[in-house]
């Protein structure tokens, strides 16, 4: 059995419960209806317990089957297959009847996101082809070949096949291999992993070898996998079959974070000062392609409300900031929560935008959403394999260690591991290393780690390494290249990092500050804390204490965390002070 929520508006831990049984998606109807239902159903969609349900169908009425009737659980079985009912498809109800659960907002650990679409992954490798071998007018923009993939678990040498049985399947075609390219390793081409030239003569021979197992894929260009278009598979004997076709072939164009050639990075910059700032930004996420969704509107970042916010919408944003499809449409500030306004609400986009602002919406009162309702992405990005040129040694958990780089592993040469200098290494180059790990956040970035000595990698191989904060690899940092330089070359003195799933973003309250800002003449005599703390201005020492004043300027303050973490200052308990006047 498999189980999702459905209807709208909603959120993600609500919704109509719908049940996948014989091949067939169905509701299941609200006559005694318990919140014994409600439990089961609930630690099925991978949430701990329920809140509540809804009868009467309160997030509109289904479609298909109706599956269960007069279900009755006590409310600690495994499934609700094993609580009491009428039997499967035997009903005297309509989808006015059509029951809902309310989930408590806590998921089981370790159970797969409900908001994930379970797709069937298609795999694609992409080799090179010269363009003159692209003879079908629908491989006009061809320059890489899906050679093999795999679709289901099914066999390794498997294609689809790009027969699509009408001529406006062309432009549906381009559109699906367009969103594959966030599903899958469509960069690879763009990073050197492609395996050269094929001649005709080879890729006619490969051609008779390859088993075709899709053909006449038909999309309507706005599904965010492809699996989610109609297709048919080839029954039988594979090897025989796309007789009248070639392997379907797709052009991917890398977003600005993945273009690695000059000229892509070049047009890149020509095409942002063209079109100025951006106006849409992701925040919170720990990974590329994932965070808190925040648009700009009147010079000032603001949000966005979930209600209505879907698949669809969330991979406009994607694709708008140069990623894939998207992998989740995350509610309830699952992010983190942001700070000043809401912008939009109720953002309905058809999925072929280009901009989320080509999208309808609705704008939004004060009374209309709160930041706990914040909208978020996790995008598709291509694959980089950046993750396999660096690693951790010696440290507690996998969050932490000494970092270890691979350097020469270019022309089939394996690798060289070696340590980076600890030398100026700071937050922003960790913050680098954990992100190219896919570990998250850095919590610390730390120059010393005779601690974690561990390991038989003794060799510097990287020094003087300066990173701004966004770069997806250490390489893409500044640092020395091949002439190293680093003062401390023992193993002690190589660079660490612990890293973090969530982190606290701190970010001041501005207007409060210049808002409250005032001017007061103080007595000495009620100063002498500040004194200690060095709070007064170096010629308070001068001061005929404890008579005269001193003149302050005074201002309250207040700091937000939009991060997803509590905020924990860095010096331990033991090195606190205490101040009697606090």
């Amino acid at each position: 059995l498999r189980f999702r929520l459905a209807g709208y508006p909603r959120k993600h831990n609500e919704g109509r419960v719908e049940v996948f049984y014989n091949d067939e998606w169905g509701t299941i109807c609200d006559d005694d209806f318990t919140l014994g239902n409600a439990h089961v159903l609930c630690r099925q969609l991978g949430f701990v317990a329920a809140t509540g349900w809804a009868h009467s169908a309160k997030y509109g009425k289904g479609v298909g089957r109706i599956w269960l009737d007069n279900v009755n659980c006590a409310g600690n079985e495994k499934s609700i297959g094993d609580c009491k009912h009428r039997g499967w498809g035997n009903s005297d109800c309509s989808h006015e009847e059509d029951a809902g659960v309310v989930c408590k907002d806590e998921r089981i650990p370790g159970f797969k996101d409900s908001n994930v679409i379970e797709v069937r992954k298609l795999l694609a490798r992409l080799r090179a082809v010269p363009p003159e071998l692209c003879m079908s007018p629908r491989a006009s923009l061809c320059c890489w070949r899906c050679g093999t993939g795999s679709w289901q678990g099914v066999g390794a040498q498997q294609a689809p096949c790009d027969t699509l049985g009408t001529g406006q399947g062309a432009q549906p075609a381009h559109a699906a291999a367009g969103r594959v390219a966030g599903d899958t390793s469509a960069a690879t081409g763009h990073t050197g992993r492609g395996s050269g030239l094929l001649s005709p003569h080879r890729l006619f021979t490969e051609r008779q070898q390859l088993n075709y197992r899709l053909h006449s894929v038909s999309c309507t260009g706005t599904e965010v996998h492809l699996s989610m278009c109609s297709f048919e598979f080839y029954r039988g004997n594979s090897s025989a079959a796309c007789g009248a076709g070639m392997p379907a072939v797709v052009s991917c164009v890398p977003g600005p974070l993945f273009a690695t050639g000059n000229a892509h990075k070049k047009k890149q910059r020509q095409q942002q000062q063209q079109q100025g700032q951006p106006r849409i930004r992701l925040k919170g996420g720990a990974k590329v392609g994932e965070g808190r969704v925040e648009v700009l509107k009147s010079s000032e970042w603001g949000t966005i409300c979930d209600d209505r916010w879907n698949l669809q919408s969330a991979s406009v944003v994607c694709r708008e900031l140069g990623f894939g499809s998207a992998k989740e449409a995350l509610t309830g500030a699952r992010m983190g929560q942001g700070t000043g306004p809401i912008h939009l609400n109720e953002v309905q986009c058809r999925g072929t935008e280009k901009s989320l602002w080509n999208c309808p919406f609705r704008n939004i009162t004060q009374e209309d959403c709160k930041h706990t309702e914040d909208a978020a992405v996790r995008c598709n990005i291509p694959y980089m394999g950046y993750e396999n040129l660096i690693r951790l040694s010696g440290g507690r958990s996998r969050f932490e260690g000494r970092v270890e780089v691979a350097v020469g592993a270019g022309d089939g040469e394996q690798p060289r591991w070696g340590l980076v200098c600890g030398e100026g290494w700071g937050t922003l180059e960790a913050m680098v290393a954990c992100r190219q790990l896919g570990l998250g956040f850095a919590n610390h970035g730390l120059q010393e780690t005779w601690y974690w000595d561990a390991s038989n990698v003794t060799e510097m191989v990287m020094s003087g390494v300066k990173c701004a904060g966004h770069e997806m690899s250490l390489s893409h940092c500044q640092h020395h290249g091949a002439s190293l330089s680093c003062r401390n070359t023992g193993t002690r003195f190589a660079a660490g990092v612990i890293c973090s799933e969530t982190a606290s973003d701190l970010l001041l309250h501005a207007p409060l500050v210049q808002e409250t800002a005032y001017i007061e003449d103080r007595p000495l005599h009620m100063l002498y804390c500040a004194a200690e703390e060095n709070c007064l201005a170096s010629s308070a020492r001068l001061a005929n204490w404890p008579y005269g004043h001193r003149r302050l300027l005074r201002f309250s303050s207040q700091i937000h965390n939009r991060g997803r973490a509590d905020f924990r200052p860095k010096a331990g308990r033991h090195s606190w002070v205490w101040h009697e006047c606090h």
